[in-house]
């Protein structure tokens, strides 16, 4: 559950639709979400032995070259979610110190921007060095915020019984759940497709069940249940909180804080809902940007195919740093944090745009989750076997395949389309550029590795 769900994401879905949220997640949940994770289990059942995750899937059933670049999408697509973790950060660390988000808000995005980008050197340079020291840190400061998210969702949810706190009134009617599936809405579906993705990361604990073809998808369907009641309740108590035809514009920003700020004026304890949240919260993105910045270039360099990368790339020093990977990590994350500052006005659209992209570029990688999938049962007959099998159906299993790869594509792509902006203005225009010319260029240097390598031999 912590593994695939946040508070955030609950944030995130109503900052994009309101209470329409509702019956979105309902329908993300029962078309995409469950299909999705049953398919990771077959595959965690089925390539039991391997220790690189999509990678190692990709590589038995498609080939090495494919494998590499699954690999390198591993890695490139968290290059927007490390420029958008330094915020992060400083947004925490202002409501902890001033209980108020106004002062990152209301920063300059070039001054803003070149303190983060400060502060992710120093985390490179950290990481460089060791993270073990942060996963203590990370681990408790993680465990808070499930924790107070669950708070949340009981406490707002039983706010207008049991104390006398004004609340917003939700008119239980067919218009105020039902989305209108139009090309507005269509653009939000990526913020939903990155809030449930991920869940692969769980497949080496498939063959750790006594009988996984039993107990994973018995623990698959709890902890979809869990995810959605979450996500409805959550939905329903920010609806009690903030009027859903007038979302804030900064709500993706900092709707969290106010959450736990208001739920502290329901209950007369003043800002210590949001002092606890906003620390816990500066934790857990330092040491989550810490990790990130370390974990997935190792993972990407450690078992490398010289014909795809070059050797230069993957020298280690005497910590085991791969010091030329962390350096194209520098520079593809430094361009992404100073460049939108010049382009974009504030601070609340330069953050809610770096979120989008995030949602845009992070689904990429759960397009190879399919891929493996429909590989895996177009093989040939009895080449792989498996505990645990999502369908027995061949042509059904690549079917609902296709329909995830599809789903998330399409996801991805209406992603682009700013949000938020005057269209055509010049912002929109450069949000959009931005948001096309980043996925071409951070893909197209897999593309390019491979040329580099060859002529690097």
């Amino acid at each position: 559950f912590t593994t695939v769900w946040g508070f955030g994401n609950i944030v995130n879905g109503f900052a994009n639709q309101g209470l329409h949220i509702v019956v979105s997640w309902i329908l993300m949940f029962g078309l995409y979400f469950i299909p999705y994770t049953l398919m990771v289990g077959e595959m965690g059942a089925t390539f039991r032995e391997s220790k690189g995750g999509v990678s190692s899937w990709i590589h038995s059933t498609c080939g090495a070259q494919i494998a590499f670049l699954a690999g390198w999408t591993y890695w490139v697509v968290h290059v927007p979610y490390l420029a958008q973790k330094p915020q992060a950060i400083l947004i925490a660390l202002g409501w902890a110190v001033w209980q108020d988000g106004g002062v990152v808000k209301g920063m300059m995005p070039l001054i803003l921007q070149s303190a983060c980008l400060i502060v992710f050197l120093f985390f490179l340079w950290f990481a460089s060095r060791g993270v073990n020291s942060l996963k203590k840190i990370g681990a408790v400061a993680g465990m808070s915020m499930f924790v107070m998210s669950l708070l949340y969702v009981v406490l707002a949810l039983a706010a207008p019984a049991i104390t006398e706190a004004h609340t917003e009134t939700i008119v239980w009617s067919w218009d105020t759940f039902m989305p209108t599936f139009d090309f507005d809405y269509f653009t939000t579906l990526a913020i939903l497709v990155f809030a449930v993705g991920g869940c692969e990361k769980l497949s080496p604990y498939v063959n750790n069940l006594e009988k996984p073809s039993r107990d994973f998808p018995r623990g698959m369907i709890l902890m979809t249940i869990m995810v959605a009641v979450t996500a409805l309740l959550g939905s329903i108590a920010m609806g009690l909180m903030f009027d859903t035809n007038n979302v804030p514009k900064d709500l993706m920003m900092n709707g969290a804080y106010y959450c736990f700020q208001k739920l502290g004026d329901y209950y007369g304890v003043g800002s210590v809902f949001l002092i606890v949240y906003a620390v816990a919260n500066m934790l857990g993105q330092m040491a989550a940007l810490a990790f990130s910045i370390d974990a997935p270039i190792k993972m990407l360099l450690a078992d490398v195919d010289h014909r795809f990368v070059p050797e230069v790339l993957s020298r280690v020093n005497a910590n085991g740093t791969p010091v030329n990977g962390y350096k194209l990590t520098a520079l593809l994350v430094g361009v992404l944090i100073i460049v939108p500052a010049f382009g974009i006005g504030d601070m609340t659209s330069l953050f809610n745009w770096l979120m989008r992209l995030n949602a845009v570029i992070m689904p990429m990688r759960y397009l190879w989750v399919f891929v493996a999938y429909m590989a895996l049962k177009h093989a040939a007959k009895g080449l792989f076997t498996s505990d645990y099998h999502f369908t027995t159906s061949r042509t059904v299993g690549f079917l609902i395949g296709l329909w995830c790869f599809a789903f998330t594509a399409f996801a991805c792509i209406m992603g682009l389309f700013p949000r938020g902006v005057e269209a055509w203005s010049s912002e929109w225009c450069f949000q959009l550029t931005m948001n096309i010319a980043t996925p071409i260029i951070l893909l197209g240097l897999g593309l390019l590795l491979p040329k580099l390598a060859q002529r690097g031999k």
